[in-house]
């Protein structure tokens, strides 16, 4: 299961990447319509922050400290940082999964979601499913804007 989710979250990472560099116009990651609440740009942060947070900190043991709330605030960041912030986030998420334990994956997640404490297992599966999501709304939010 482990190298499954593995090269899961390398591939969905790998759309991420792709969706960003499709951007022709890097003003048009922070652009905002009145049917769409979040531009590509603060959900490439926000994508960035949970997996930082999630699996960076939670499994990889790393020190991310998440402000969840400059994922949607923070505007303009340039596209070349974004893309360098999912390089390495994706390295954090690979040597977090890659360094894992098969067995622990049936452990006690050490945060509570949805009012249950879930298994890392499920918890990974739902972060993949996240990541998946906002990938596929940052996608419609570049071919909405006919990049």
């Amino acid at each position: 299961m482990k190298t499954s989710i593995t090269k899961l979250y390398s591939r969905e990472i790998d759309r991420l990447t792709s969706e960003i560099e499709q951007y022709q116009n890097e003003a048009s990651l922070w652009i905002v319509t009145e049917n769409i609440s979040n531009c590509a740009g603060n959900l490439c942060l926000h994508l960035i922050g949970n997996l930082n947070h999630f699996i960076g900190r939670h499994m990889g043991n790393t020190d991310y400290v998440r402000q969840r709330e400059a994922e949607f605030n923070t505007k303009d960041v340039p596209k070349a940082t974004l893309l360098a912030e999912i390089t390495n986030v994706k390295e954090i998420v690979i040597t977090a999964l890659t360094n894992f334990s098969e067995e622990k994956l049936q452990e006690k997640y050490p945060i509570e979601k949805d009012g249950e404490i879930p298994s890392y297992e499920l918890m990974l599966l739902h972060l993949l499913w996240h990541l998946s999501y906002h990938t596929g709304q940052i996608n419609y939010h570049r071919r909405l804007l006919g990049n």
